[in-house]
């Protein structure tokens, strides 16, 4: 029925849309949508589906305000009267405010500051502090006190702090600093704001751990760094199960991101809250292997896989530990040169197994993202990095890992940016400044990689690791040898099991003439490490010195059963088919070890096999396959122009090598000058002297043999001061140059 003029003028606009329902319509239009986006919001958290999900869903839904304020205007009004100014203003309003409802929900995302993309991190800043952009809310949470006084609940209490650490680095809109700096705070007097300065955060969370009996108690305070306010505190009695630890941690994670203002998607709510197992015996052997991985020497990364796979025994389903297992396998590849293929194999298997307990695990997604980089998938690790960063936007793994896929890749600057994330995350992280100091050098940037690695020995003088990189900037960065040695003495006097501080003093002694030295090494790393490719290949190549080509040639063929991309082994094999004319066998090996090389149409050169490259074109050129080879040193020398020359990750003399086999030998020389110039000494220059086949066409130029023995002098200057100087000296850390 139509009203009447008079009948609209006695009702009143608002009451007469009441009655006709238009207002209950467009009230409960708004509540059906706001609901569904919520339901969408939640999918597209738990799927990763594209960013612009949510905000086309609420964009398409508030369009639809007016079509349903329509209908329930036309549904109510059989007759069609039109609606009268008061009626229309209504109608206008209640548009408005049903669709800026939606709109806003649509951006609510979008307006939390996001975790920053892994290859669009900010670059470091010049000398050895990184400058950051990261504006979003800043925390570090410090070591929780153990209040129960017993030494055997120290795992206990470290094990709730990571716990909640890993939780908190799951929200996007807050920037976590990583336990491994914090740790350098545990029992110390510094003042909450120092502390805040050296971590660059703006918040402190302090807290402590009693566990007493089948009960525990847990308080915590976060704490303003500028004012030192108490912006939130709590404390926690439970019985001690995993299930009350979990629910602690997670109210603990969500109070904190209310308490800065952190919104977390409904995706991360759903990640915060997921407990890891309820077998507490389970967790506490996880956190038991979390304690031996961090220390990273040989004995600690065996005891670490030993813990992990008992929380497994306890309940298979602990996806966590599976990646334990996998962690504590591919540091021993790179902390103690365990054999690649069989460990990435077995590490490979427990990622799998993980992540199909857990598909959306963050440390298993970048476990994944890391097997698949040591196989040469730098698209799949790409993508897998960029997830990871998603998952868990402060956890440094993915930043580590990209820094290292990019700098394989030849992308020097993103390989740069991505570690100066990392090391913004945990900034008083030995391995983060390590890895940023590798970065570094990727750039020519050498003094402030040495700074990087000095910086590391400061924070923790007992990892080797930081005396090999400093050494290592000594050989290949400057070319002084006789520096290096008594930092590559010094890791292995740290860790005497390790075969790769044996093996760089037993190269660094070969390029310095100390041959009796060199294999006295050699046999050390044998001794402690004689499965492992790299002592194998050194091995190798002293046979070779010998002119024992045979059993060098049988040495490689056996490395690469396990690894057959290991380059050095098929340098061997080279050598060896080249003068003995066995072609064909040699590039059966490249066709398997380097496909991308070997068949791909065009060949594919990049960061990770453009060495390869070169040396498989000089065996083409041998057999007349000159198209491919022309291809192969195009592609190296693409590769060449976004890499330095000097240090342990630079191309060392490929410029002359390549130049050499295309037959252009004064570029070749002038190249060489150049890289001698510089202070290229190795590894490997008596080799390169001798034996290279790529060097053929100018071995017997005038102008080699003269650089080569203004090598040989130099070398002679560097092994008398190095035999000179007193065995007990202090390293020098201003001998750089």
């Amino acid at each position: 029925m139509t009203d009447t003029p008079r009948e609209r003028e006695e009702e009143g606009g608002w009451a007469r849309l009441r009655r006709r329902k238009v207002v209950q319509w467009s009230l409960a239009y708004t509540a059906g949508a706001w609901a569904l986006l919520q339901v969408i919001g939640f999918l597209a958290d738990a799927f990763h589906w594209p960013d612009a999900t949510k905000q086309v869903a609420a964009i398409v839904l508030a369009i639809g305000v007016p079509i349903a304020l329509t209908l329930a205007w036309y549904h109510g009004d059989r007759g069609h009267a039109r609606p009268s100014r008061a009626e229309f203003f209504i109608l206008a309003t209640l548009l408005l405010l049903g669709a800026g409802v939606l709109w806003l929900y649509g951006q609510r995302d979008t307006q939390v500051p996001a975790a920053p993309d892994p290859a669009a991190a900010p670059a470091a800043a010049q000398g050895s502090s990184a400058a950051s952009v990261d504006e979003r809310p800043s925390i570090a949470v410090l070591p929780f006190e153990n209040r129960s006084r017993l030494d055997d609940d120290v795992f206990f209490v470290d094990g709730i702090h990571d716990d909640i650490l890993t939780q908190l680095s799951k929200v996007s809109a807050l920037k976590v600093i990583s336990r491994t700096s914090v740790e350098q705070f545990r029992d110390t007097k510094l003042s909450t704001k120092a502390i805040a300065g050296q971590l660059g955060v703006k918040s402190i969370l302090e807290g402590g751990v009693q566990r007493a009996g089948d009960r525990v108690r847990i308080n915590v305070q976060l704490i303003d760094a500028a004012t030192d306010a108490h912006l939130w505190a709590e404390t926690y009695d439970r019985d001690l199960t995993a299930a009350d630890i979990f629910a602690i941690q997670s109210e603990i994670a969500a109070a904190i991101a209310g308490a800065l203002k952190a919104t977390l998607t409904a995706g991360e709510k759903v990640r915060v809250e997921a407990p890891y197992t309820q077998k507490l015996e389970a967790w506490e052997a996880y956190q038991l292997g979390r304690q031996r991985l961090a220390k990273r020497t040989s004995e600690s990364l065996a005891e670490a896989e030993q813990y992990f796979r008992k929380a497994i025994d306890i309940d298979p389903t602990l996806a966590i530990a599976y990646v334990g297992v996998a962690d504590s396998l591919l540091q021993r590849v790179g902390f103690t040169g365990y054999p690649p293929a069989e460990t990435l194999t077995r590490a490979d298997e427990a990622i799998g197994q993980a992540l199909e307990l857990e598909p959306n695990l963050a440390e298993a997604v970048a476990g994944a993202a890391s097997i698949a980089m040591m196989n040469a998938d730098y698209e799949t690790a790409e993508a897998g990095f960029r997830r990871a960063s998603d998952l868990s936007p402060s956890s440094v793994t993915a930043y580590r890992g990209c820094a290292r896929l990019y700098g394989l890749m030849g992308r020097s600057d993103d390989s740069l940016r991505c570690a100066t994330r990392a090391a913004e995350l945990d900034p008083l992280s030995v391995t983060e400044n390590l890895n940023l100091g590798r970065a570094l050098e990727r750039v020519g940037r050498f003094d402030d990689a040495l700074a990087r690695y000095y910086k590391a020995i400061e924070i923790d003088p007992s990892v080797p690791n930081s005396y090999l990189l400093v050494g290592s900037v000594h050989a290949h960065a400057i070319g002084r040898l006789d520096q290096a040695v008594p930092w590559f003495e010094r890791a292995a006097r740290i860790d005497p099991g390790n075969p790769a501080y044996s093996l760089a003093l037993a190269g660094s002694n070969v390029d310095l003439g100390n041959l009796v030295e060199a294999r006295r090494w050699l046999e050390d790393a044998t001794r402690h490490g004689a499965e492992y490719d790299d002592v194998a290949t050194v091995a190798a190549l002293m046979h070779i010195y010998a002119g024992e080509l045979s059993r060098a040639a049988q040495i490689s063929r056996k490395v690469l059963e396990s690894d057959p991309r290991n380059p050095n082994a098929l340098i061997t094999l080279r050598i060896v088919g080249l003068r003995s004319g066995s072609h064909a066998d040699v590039l059966g090996f490249y066709a398997k070890g380097f496909p991308e090389l070997a068949i791909s149409d065009p060949p594919v050169v990049d960061g990770s096999n453009y060495r390869s490259a070169v040396d498989f074109a000089g065996l083409l050129l041998e057999t007349g396959a000159d198209v491919r080879a022309t291809q192969l040193l195009a592609g190296s020398e693409r590769v060449l122009g976004s890499l330095q020359r000097m240090g342990w990750e630079g191309y060392g003399i490929l410029d002359v090598q390549i130049l050499a086999l295309r037959g252009e030998k004064d570029g070749a020389l002038r190249a060489l000058r150049q890289a001698s110039s510089a202070g290229w000494r190795g590894f490997g220059w008596r080799y390169y002297r001798d034996f290279e086949p790529t060097l053929a066409s100018i071995r017997g130029e005038p102008e080699f043999r003269a650089i080569f023995a203004d090598i040989e002098r130099d070398v002679a200057r560097q092994r008398a001061a190095l035999a000179a100087r007193p065995k007990d000296s202090p390293l020098d850390p201003t001998a750089a140059r």
